[in-house]
């Protein structure tokens, strides 16, 4: 097994040509970079601009036209700034030990997404010591279960997503 694997592990999602997808916490870009090279359409969202700013100089250098940064507060109601059911699949990747907002997270991705659309969930099983993030600061794949039940969505399947991270998949209650 590998620390992270983002094309490895998005071959989990069943992703296909024509989905538009949106990467909550795009960070550094390796899953929006991945999926950009097989979907319609990559919406990169971040707080942090200089990552952003970053990210698409990469995509542009890698010709990716599909892929659009969006800066923006995910902690906040509405804070991808994209409209309502327009999304195929949303990614949280490393993402959710970050920020206090969880519920408000998934019920934002819940708002973009489309009737049929799925959510992904690789986060840190653990600390590692400080490799990962602080101890008090992992957050459990059953607590994400347990959130994302309250948000409207129903579990798929769990799969190995690197030897640090757990991946969980959701799909919306229909």
């Amino acid at each position: 097994m590998a620390f992270s694997r983002p094309a490895e592990n998005i071959d989990q999602f069943n992703l296909t040509e024509e989905m538009t997808v949106a990467d909550f916490g795009a960070g550094s870009g390796a899953y929006a970079l991945a999926m950009a090279r097989r979907v319609h359409r990559v919406y990169a969202i971040d707080a942090q601009k200089e990552l952003l700013a970053r990210l698409g100089r990469e995509a542009k250098a890698a010709h990716l036209s599909n892929l659009e940064v969006v800066w923006s507060d995910l902690e906040r109601a509405g804070g991808s700034k994209l409209a309502d059911r327009t999304v195929d699949f949303v990614l949280f990747a490393n993402l959710l030990f970050q920020i206090s907002g969880q519920y408000t997270l998934f019920l934002e991705a819940k708002r973009i997404l489309k009737p049929d659309g799925r959510l992904a969930v690789i986060d840190w099983r653990d600390s590692y010591g400080g490799l990962g993030p602080p101890a008090e600061r992992v957050v459990q794949a059953e607590t994400i279960k347990n959130i994302a039940a309250q948000a409207g969505f129903s579990f798929l399947k769990e799969f190995p997503a690197g030897d640090h991270h757990y991946g969980l998949l959701f799909t919306l209650v229909q």
